[in-house]
């Protein structure tokens, strides 16, 4: 997450500071954001929510700036500026499908959420949710035979879930 691997934006493919780095490279210091979201699903499984948020929230930034916020295949991996959208890769791919994907495994890796088909529970470990998200409303989260509607909201400092409607044998847990 240091400056020269985390651009504002994501993480860059090679750090700034490596002999053939060039933001504008297809691979050579670009920042993608399927890649990213796949990092922070990584961090996060090991307790680092704290950057697993700073990944999204760089990510949510990015997209503000491009059409429909359909995030693009890669963009370059210049440092974010303030009052200016990310470089965009010239030939990339827009909407690409696995970068479609990046903020809904963003999203599930800062939350913790987790389905256990066995014992019919859907598992929110340690949820957070990044600066810009105050509250996430999931309907008909089916697991099993059963299915839930579920709140996750910002309370303070804390992020708590709540469980609003529940249909057949599925539980809720919440491990913080």
């Amino acid at each position: 997450m240091e400056s020269a691997s985390f651009c504002g934006w994501g993480i860059r493919t090679v750090a700034a500071d490596a002999a053939r780095f060039n933001p504008m490279s297809y691979h050579n210091g670009s920042v993608w954001p399927h890649d990213n979201a796949l990092i922070a699903a990584g961090v996060a499984r090991y307790g680092y929510h704290p950057e697993a948020n700073r990944i999204f929230e760089g990510l949510f930034a990015a997209s503000s700036y491009i059409d429909l916020r359909r995030l693009p295949e890669l963009f370059c991996g210049f440092p974010r500026q303030r009052s200016q959208g990310p470089t965009f890769y010239p030939v990339a791919c827009s909407p690409q499908a696995w970068a479609a994907a990046a903020p809904l495994l963003l999203l599930q890796a800062c939350l913790g959420l987790d389905f256990d088909t066995r014992e019919s529970a859907i598992t929110f470990e340690n949820p957070s949710l990044p600066p810009f998200l105050d509250e996430v409303l999931f309907r008909n989260l089916a697991v099993g035979g059963g299915s839930a509607d579920v709140a996750v909201r910002r309370s303070g400092e804390r992020v708590v879930v709540d469980v609003l409607d529940r249909q057949g044998p599925v539980r809720i847990v919440t491990r913080n």
